[in-house]
């Protein structure tokens, strides 16, 4: 049975203060399939996660998402911008910034469950509780969010974003400031979601290492274009030297993270760090 696709751009092109970032990108992103969007700072990869958002229009191509034009399915897509980090002072609970994936639209403190007319926000409570316990962070839930540590909040922020029961998940640099243990686990815990809860992620990363093992299609955006396949095709010295037009050769550590070793436009580089 072949599997639905979620999101599709054929011969998609963007630009930015007259200076074209990408074109010609063609993608097709299925339920259950984990996307890495890689590159170097500068070539469109949050971009693209606004392409597939409505917030930023093709200047060539065409776009799809969850059956639609893009921006007209957005209840079913749940977002995780790039990191934010909170104030250590702060004392809202995590349970109740999960809670504003649900009802975050809303003005004023939600009413009690007991309140008439509670039903909804009874099925609202048990969802909260339900994501909380799917991304591990029930024992830490009810304390105040400025108090736990980065892996922790992020667990919180990607239950959030898993809150209304998203069709796709958007992660911008969801690894980002954390340190590599959390790194590690945050990766795993992404594409164990992917795969049980049958949810498209598309997630930009600066360091491809700590989900490389989990990755089904690699984006990899650079100056000279793009390059779109499984890993083991798209990070080879190759690619790299063919999208950057310098040469880049591709090691593998023998813990098994890549290195790359070449000067890419000085780019920080997405499948490991220079030597």
């Amino acid at each position: 049975m072949k599997a639905r696709s979620v999101v599709t751009l054929r011969d998609a092109a963007v630009e930015r203060a007259g200076r074209r970032l990408w074109s010609g990108l063609g993608l097709t992103v299925t339920a259950g399939e984990l996307v890495a969007v890689l590159g170097p700072n500068g070539v469109g990869k949050s971009t693209l996660v606004q392409v597939v958002l409505g917030g930023f229009t093709l200047a060539e191509g065409e776009v799809r998402v969850l059956g639609e034009p893009a921006g007209r399915a957005n209840e079913r897509i749940g977002y995780l911008p790039q990191r934010r980090s909170f104030d250590p002072s702060l004392r809202v609970r995590g349970r109740d910034v999960v809670r504003l994936g649900l009802d975050g639209h809303r003005w004023g403190l939600p009413l009690p469950d007991w309140w008439p007319g509670g039903t909804a926000r009874r099925a609202a409570t048990a969802r909260v509780q339900e994501v909380i316990d799917l991304v591990g962070a029930g024992a830490y839930a009810d304390r105040p969010v400025g108090e736990l540590s980065g892996g922790e909040q992020q667990r919180l922020l990607i239950a959030q974003a898993l809150a209304p029961a998203p069709e796709l998940l958007l992660l911008d640099e969801p690894l980002d400031s954390l340190d590599l243990p959390n790194q590690a686990a945050i990766a795993a815990l992404i594409a164990r979601i992917s795969r049980t809860q049958g949810v498209a992620v598309m997630m930009v990363a600066h360091d491809v290492n700590p989900i490389l093992s989990h990755l089904d299609t690699v984006v990899y955006l650079a100056p000279g274009g793009s390059r779109i396949g499984p890993p083991h095709q798209v990070i080879t010295g190759a690619a790299l030297t063919q999208l950057f037009g310098t040469p880049i050769e591709v090691l593998t550590a023998s813990d098994g993270r890549l290195v790359v070793i070449g000067q890419p436009e000085r780019h920080e580089v997405t499948a490991g760090r220079q030597p």
